[in-house]
């Protein structure tokens, strides 16, 4: 078998195989990149939280969850390309795993960087063609996402203790697209806020994530009675986190929510 050494989105120089035939992938909206690449026969492993597709997610083996991977598992299937995230999955774990198979690490933050990981993943698959397909579509998209009246909003992915998005996320980029502001932006990561913060920063909108946390009508109805003045909504927290193929269903999403 052929081999050629690729630089993944990390900086890492990675050897493998020329045509891959036992591939495992480690982050949902890569998962699902990969079926909308046709690969059903080649991807042998996904995590317990890659559920798109549902046949996929019934049918193929799991390798734990993303940040909680089985390592022996894993090495039992004798992957010939395993395919990652720097933010989903832990260092740690990317580390051993790349002692003994090739490992390939997506670092997405914005819309163009989704867009350069469905093509260099096209590269990598053979299947250049359609991954360039589906990133044009997706980039054209949101390049013509229509105007949307201004917003300031909280962008809440847990509570107890409540969290939020930061500057520095995939989730902050979707928020600038659709020409929202996130009051949140001048924070790192995911961190911990406190509900006096969301008030104090003019908020106009709080929005509840479907993920990780669960948020419910319940939770919405307990976030109302604490921020009588501001709108609080449910949101499907996959249109605004996932950065693969699922992003050809965003721009409607967005312009659904306003």
């Amino acid at each position: 078998m052929g081999y050629r050494t690729v630089i993944d989105m990390t900086g890492r120089e990675v050897k493998i195989p020329v045509l891959p035939q036992r591939i495992i992938s480690l982050v949902p909206s890569q998962t699902e990149l990969l079926f909308h690449l046709g690969l059903s026969t080649e991807v042998i492993g996904i995590t317990k939280f890659c559920i798109h597709p549902l046949e996929w997610y019934k049918n193929k083996s799991r390798m734990g969850g993303t940040k909680n991977l089985n390592i022996r598992k894993i090495s039992a299937l004798k992957p010939d390309l395993i395919i990652a995230n720097k933010e989903e999955n832990t260092k740690e774990q990317i580390e051993i795993l790349a002692t003994e198979f090739p490992v390939w690490v997506s670092d997405i933050k914005t819309i163009h960087d989704a867009a350069t990981m469905i093509n260099q993943i096209g590269i990598l698959v053979n299947k250049e063609e359609q991954a360039t397909t589906i990133s044009s579509r997706i980039q054209n998209d949101f390049a013509n996402l229509p105007s949307i009246p201004k917003q300031r909003v909280a962008y809440l992915i847990w509570k107890k203790p409540w969290m939020c998005a930061g500057g520095d996320t995939f989730i902050n980029n979707i928020i600038e697209q659709m020409g929202w502001v996130n009051v949140f932006a001048d924070k790192m990561r995911y961190p911990e806020i406190n509900l006096s913060a969301i008030i104090n920063n003019n908020t106009d909108r709080v929005l509840l994530s479907s993920e990780p946390y669960p948020f419910k009508e319940r939770n919405l109805q307990e976030l109302q009675t604490l921020l009588p003045d501001i709108k609080i909504q449910l949101i499907d927290g996959e249109m605004f986190s996932w950065y693969g193929s699922h992003l050809l269903l965003t721009c409607n999403y967005l312009q659904s929510i306003v």
